[in-house]
This record gives C-alpha cells, sequence and structure tokens, in this order.
C-alpha cells in the first residue's frame, strides 16, 4: 500500500470544522493507504513556548476526538512526535541542507507573522517550522500528503529538500506528492471562518442543547427584517449550512419556504441544529465512550509510538549510512 503521513497541532478538543476540513478525510484514507498519524506537539512548541501547560492535555484530547470521528489504531498509527525523537534528529539533518532563501518564500510565514499578534513567533524554530514539517512527512518516506491548496507550497519545499538531500547522499527519500482532496470550510457562528481562534465553532464534543443554543447565535439574511419578508437563502449562513447537512429535497424545500415566507429564519435554525444532532450523534456516541476510557486513549497513543518510533529508526538507520555516520 501506498503511505500518507499527516498531522494536526495538538489545540484540544476539535469542532465540526477540523472534521469536515480533514479529519473526516483521514477516515477514508486509512482504508486506502497506510496512514501514519501524529500530534504535532513540537510544532506546538514555536508559538506556545512560553506556556506549555496544556500540550499534553490537549494531546489526549484531540486524540480522544481523532478516534471518536472513527480513526482506528488497527488500520492505521497514531503517535505524538514528540515520542519519536528521530524527527529532530532529521530535522536537524534537513537544516544543514536548506537554504534560509527558500524558507523566505514560503507564504503562509508572513500571513502568520502578520495574523499572529497576541504571542511572540519571532524565534528561529518558528521560522524553520517548514523543515520540520518535511522532516515528519520525509521520516515515514510518506507518498502522499493529503492537503488543501493553500498547504501545497509546503509540499513542494519538503520535495525540494528530499531532492536535495538525494542529490548530496542517495537515493533515500522519495519526494511525496499533494494529495489534494475536497476540503469543506465551514462558516463560524459569527459569518468568519469556523476557528478556535475566533470562538465561532461548533465542537464535536458540544451536547445537543449546546448546538442548539450555538445556531440560535448564528447570524441569518440580513436583508430580512420582518418574519413576513421574502428571504435570500443563499445570501444565509443558515441556510447554506443547513444544506451542507440536511437531504438535499429537505434543504430545497426550505429554500422555497424561506423565499415565499413560508418559514422565518428561528425555523431554519431549529432545523440545522437538528440536523447537526443527528448527524453528529455517531461521533457523540464514541466520544462518550473514549472520554470515559482516557486510560485507554493514552493506551493507543503510547502503542502507536512505539510502532512509529521503530519505523523510523529503520528509516534513520539507512539516513547515517548513506551519511556515512553511522557507528
Amino acid at each position: 500500500m501506498k503511505r500518507i503521513v499527516s498531522g494536526m497541532r495538538p489545540t484540544g478538543k476539535l469542532h465540526l470544522g477540523n472534521y469536515e476540513g480533514a479529519l473526516k478525510n483521514w477516515v477514508k484514507l486509512q482504508d486506502q493507504y497506510q496512514c501514519f498519524f501524529f500530534v504535532a506537539d513540537w510544532h506546538a512548541l514555536t508559538s506556545d513556548y512560553a506556556d506549555t501547560s496544556k500540550i499534553k492535555e490537549n494531546t489526549l484530547a484531540m486524540v480522544t476526538d481523532w478516534l471518536a470521528a472513527g480513526l482506528d489504531p488497527n488500520k492505521c498509527v497514531i503517535f505524538a512526535q514528540s515520542l519519536v525523537p528521530q524527527h529532530a534528529e532529521l530535522h536537524l539533518i534537513f537544516s544543514t541542507l536548506t537554504p534560509l532563501g527558500w524558507l523566505e518564500r514560503v507564504p503562509t510565514y508572513k500571513e502568520m507573522r502578520e495574523n499572529i499578534t497576541d504571542k511572540d513567533i519571532g524565534n528561529y524554530a518558528f521560522f524553520g517550522y517548514p523543515v520540520l514539517q518535511a522532516a515528519d512527512i520525509c521520516m515515514y518516506k510518506a507518498d502522499y500528503v493529503p492537503v488543501g491548496k493553500d498547504q501545497a507550497a509546503h509540499i513542494e519545499l519538503t520535495r525540494e529538500i528530499a531532492r536535495r538531500f538525494n542529490q548530496f547522499y542517495g537515493d533515500v527519500f522519495p519526494e511525496p506528492q499533494a494529495l489534494h482532496t475536497e476540503v469543506l470550510q465551514l462558516t463560524g457562528l459569527d459569518g468568519r471562518k469556523m476557528s478556535k481562534s475566533y470562538n465561532n465553532t461548533i465542537e464535536l464534543a458540544d451536547a445537543p442543547d449546546v448546538i442548539q443554543a450555538k445556531v440560535r447565535k448564528m447570524i441569518t439574511d440580513r436583508t430580512r427584517i420582518k418574519r413576513t419578508d421574502p428571504g435570500h437563502p443563499e445570501d444565509c449562513d443558515v441556510c447554506k449550512m443547513h444544506r451542507l447537512f440536511a437531504p438535499a429535497a429537505v434543504a430545497d424545500q426550505f429554500d422555497a419556504d424561506c423565499r415565499g415566507a413560508g418559514v422565518g429564519c428561528v425555523d431554519r435554525k431549529r432545523a440545522l441544529a437538528d440536523s447537526l444532532i443527528e448527524y453528529l450523534a455517531p461521533i457523540t456516541e464514541r466520544l462518550n465512550y473514549y472520554r470515559d476510557h482516557q486510560d485507554e486513549v493514552r493506551d493507543i497513543l503510547l502503542e502507536g509510538s512505539k510502532k512509529a518510533q521503530a519505523e523510523a529508526e529503520r528509516i534513520m538507520a539507512e539516513v547515517r549510512s548513506a551519511m556515512k555516520i553511522d557507528w
């Protein structure tokens, strides 16, 4: 089977946008590829170095959500980056081969420097995180990396680093390909992109009454002032999200009724909340189980990390031999 590697920074409990944007796809990929999915806790240090108290807690919370969403440790390897020290070793080696100009042209670096204003990220690790990312991917000789189009530059940088290593030391690493997948970006409760930093999310762990309360706060058609006014579902965040999580025929009928003022915004919000609760019900059931069995979650993470470390050490033996620094 072809091999896939992907990871997430440990931000704690995941939200619906995380699930639709990446995690849902991971669940499908584990049946088609040999998958390594990791918690990028070292990447978290690049911006959260001043306060690391939540990283371990957030790691377990995120893995709990992964398992609830359907990742199966019998089908994929789930591990923590920091429990596989070979990542740091390969990162160091790659950093010696990476020209500064390659990092300076990564488009997301400037964007993140401009957008992250509450933390000091003017450090070497943040500037060089694409090199660590390249080490994460090459560590397992990944054939593919599932990414959205906004991450394509990082995969190209990884390919360049792998190519440069091979030019110096022989063909050790394949050049990974970006596996572009359909990524559904959800609008948050306030009309912006759903993001934990905006505090506008619906979490996978939210109870039905919490989902109902959050949806009631969502923005609807701004031009519809009164209940008797005709609506414009194409301009309504609630209507557009409802269409994503309800059968097409149901959404079509609601849209028609909205345009004819047959239903109000409150009715559509109630329908959206019901659809989300039903959609998340299987995840909620598994989530309740894993919340009550945190020792099992920890054991899965530790066992997966052992598997990853064994594979990483095998690859690093090849790297050291190719570089003639094996003893």
